[in-house]
């Protein structure tokens, strides 16, 4: 099965619209690829941030199980999209250096 980045960053942009209210991936046309990416970063960081803050209030007893349990799923999530994108990434750069002159 063969996934095109433009595909895999669509799909991170509805998954981290789904995952983390006020993370929001450009869709804008006229970003550049690198915006994108840096975009998308930041959000998975400002993800990981907000899960770390419900961990830190469910330590305290200020949030329930069920909040902790779905801030660190949502994290994962994000995390995977992110290496997922990544991994894409990475292989398509090695295969544009595949390609002859």
């Amino acid at each position: 099965m063969t996934v095109h980045i433009a595909d895999a960053v669509s799909a991170y942009a509805n998954a981290a619209r789904a995952t983390s209210p006020g993370m929001d991936a450009p869709t804008k046309p006229g970003d550049s690829f690198a915006d994108l990416l840096r975009d998308v970063a930041a959000g998975a960081v400002e993800a990981g941030k907000h899960s770390d803050e419900i961990v830190a209030a469910g330590l305290d007893g200020k949030a329930g199980v069920a909040e902790v349990v779905t801030a660190v799923a949502n994290a994962e999530l994000t995390l995977q999209t992110v290496v997922a994108l990544r991994d894409r990434v990475v292989e398509a750069y090695q295969e544009i250096l595949r390609m002859p002159i």
